[in-house]
């Protein structure tokens, strides 16, 4: 690279006519500081040209290989993910929660709620048989124009039956407190 690139009028040494020294420098040391910036600045050049012939040739070769965009994109996330799996935070992160799941109070926790589970499902099934009976009963034990009407609805054996039934369910899934089981309207249905 030729000095007369970096600017004004550069000395043979590279400094600039007329240009004075930073203070706490003299005017020799400006001049070798100068002259190894542009060395630096040279080198600095010649490796980015480097680089750049060394990624074409790098991209020649994948593409000779048939390695293309979505093939690196697959290389990396895999790489990244692997790194991650071996990574401190990871590692420690599982360990903790290794720990929580062989703890007692995470295994009660579970099987409470695979408990609340299971009786949720077979409550919702109850329900749905009762529901099906009921409206078999009730459009059997009266006429479509009949059972349109709400208030005879209402007042049908049928329907006090499937209402205490549903009153019932609700107790068992939702449970009750002492106050409600004594003031509960349907407590004495219980099946």
């Amino acid at each position: 690279m030729d000095s007369s690139e970096h600017g004004p009028a550069m000395s043979s040494t590279g400094v600039a006519s007329g240009w004075n020294p930073p203070p706490g420098l003299t005017e020799e040391e400006a001049e070798e500081m100068q002259v190894e910036l542009i060395k630096v600045e040279d080198e600095i050049e010649t490796l980015r040209q480097v680089l750049v012939a060394k990624e074409r040739h790098a991209a020649e070769l994948k593409r000779r290989l048939g390695i293309g965009p979505l093939s690196e994109i697959k290389q990396n996330l895999t790489k990244g993910w692997h790194e991650v799996q071996c990574s401190n935070a990871y590692l420690t992160a599982s360990s903790t929660l290794e720990e929580i799941g062989r703890s007692d109070a995470y295994k009660r926790t579970q099987e409470t709620l695979s408990q609340a589970g299971q009786m949720t499902s077979a409550a919702f099934s109850s329900m749905g048989s009762a529901i099906r009976n009921q409206f078999g009963e009730m459009s059997s034990n009266f006429s479509m124009r009949h059972s349109l009407s709400m208030p005879a609805m209402r007042n049908s054996p049928s329907f006090k039956t499937f209402e205490d039934k549903v009153e019932n369910m609700k107790y068992k899934v939702m449970g009750q407190t002492n106050e409600e089981s004594d003031r509960s309207p349907t407590s004495n249905n219980a099946p």
